[in-house]
């Protein structure tokens, strides 16, 4: 049998908690290597945590100044050498989802296609642990530096990724601080001819906060999946929330839907999550009617209104934990600071942004708590793709910041 079948075959059919194990064997075995070892990235994706048979027992490997960093963060192999002995680090990622980092130690320098080979192990390394996660929780518990509070557990077990890449847009997202979050989320989800995108801040803190958002999101889920239009799924979730809490808490919404093959969204706006565009070097907010957030009342009527996506343009939605934070001197994270940050990371892929952004915010702060969780997520927009084109765009009206 051909190496690669054996090594293939033998990662889909060994039990989800023995993929490390199987690995070191199988690449022992048809590739000689010394050692093999599974780093996957924390949920603030600043560090690479080894897969042991414990949580919390081996030391994490910073993503900045590393080796094994740099090939998580440029997502292309990266090589160290130790006297004859070689190392290289392949990307583990799925459908743009960057999960961490496969590091197998060679005898000696390989020949190139060996590296292209073990590349390909990486990738099918990264569909087993997305697989994986249904049915054991090793792989969860490796990706944190330390525990997790309640609020954050039930906020991250809501997430689709944390990116998500596709030939008409790339999508990355990040929640901080990531092992204490609130009530911030992101939702989205694609389909032959849509792409939602789902931007939440519920109020309070702690579980009832997560618990108010866990209905909301899982609300505007169904509302989605029953196929009806953007405004009725407002609506909708209007209604779950306002049921369970009769006006004493509600829920700050931004829904957009993207025609894939138009380039048309249409959007609701039902509270403080913004939008930030970067079209041809020059970045403004984009302004809609802000509408009563999701519980607010009963039997609130929504309307959507709309843009039209051009190929190129970037998207940066923020929460109000990052326009609100306070610097040092008691001053807000204004638009003026948001439209240089985002103008400054240009030249990252979506899914580095809303990590720089973020860390952009943790220095503003200058190592000081954060009084909100922070919610950063950016779209760029390659362009529509050859479907049959619905309705056309609605129009927006879009102001320059002050």
């Amino acid at each position: 049998m051909d190496r690669s079948l054996a090594v293939e075959r033998l990662l889909r059919d060994v039990p989800p908690h023995e993929l490390p194990a199987a690995l070191r064997s199988a690449l022992g075995e048809h590739f000689g290597a010394l050692a093999v070892e599974l780093l996957l990235a924390d949920y603030a994706l600043t560090e690479l945590c080894q897969v042991g048979r414990e949580p919390y027992t081996t030391e994490p490997i910073p993503v900045e100044g590393t080796t094994p960093g740099e090939a998580f963060l440029s997502q292309a192999a990266a090589f160290s050498h130790d006297g004859e002995r070689v190392t290289g680090y392949l990307p583990i990622s799925v459908r743009g989802d960057r999960l961490g980092v496969l590091a197998v130690t060679l005898p000696r320098e390989p020949e190139p296609p060996v590296w292209a080979e073990l590349e390909r192990f990486a990738e099918a390394v990264a569909h087993e642990l997305f697989v994986a996660d249904r049915d054991t929780d090793l792989y969860i518990q490796a990706r944190r530096s330390s525990r997790l509070t309640l609020a954050a557990e039930m906020q991250w077990q809501l997430l689709p990724g944390r990116a998500c890449t596709r030939a008409e847009f790339a999508l990355g997202g990040q929640l901080e601080p990531a092992y204490a979050i609130y009530g911030d989320c992101f939702d989205w989800s694609a389909s032959a001819r849509k792409l939602a995108v789902t931007l939440i801040n519920g109020m309070g803190e702690g579980s009832e906060a997560a618990l108010l958002t866990n209905l909301a999101v899982n609300a505007l889920r169904n509302a989605r999946r029953a196929g009806i239009a953007l405004d009725a799924q407002a609506e909708l979730a209007d209604q779950a929330v306002y049921a369970h809490y009769r006006g004493a808490e509600h829920v700050a919404a931004l829904l957009l839907e993207f025609d894939l093959a138009t380039g048309a969204v249409s959007v609701v706006d039902a509270g403080s999550p913004r939008l930030w565009r970067q079209r041809d070097a020059k970045v403004e907010r984009v302004f809609f009617d802000e509408q009563l957030p999701l519980g607010t009342f009963d039997g609130t009527v929504y309307e959507s209104e709309g843009f039209q996506a051009i190929e190129g343009d970037r998207y940066v939605f923020v929460s109000d934990g990052v326009y609100n934070a306070l610097g040092p001197h008691g001053e807000h994270y204004g638009d003026r600071e948001l439209a240089e940050a985002v103008a400054a990371t240009a030249d990252l892929p979506a899914a580095h942004v809303p990590g720089a952004v973020l860390r952009e915010l943790t220095r503003r702060r200058r190592g000081g708590q954060a009084e909100d969780d922070a919610m950063v997520v950016c779209l760029d927009w390659f362009g529509p793709t050859p479907q049959a084109g619905p309705d056309a765009p609605p129009s927006v009206t879009v102001r320059r910041a002050d």
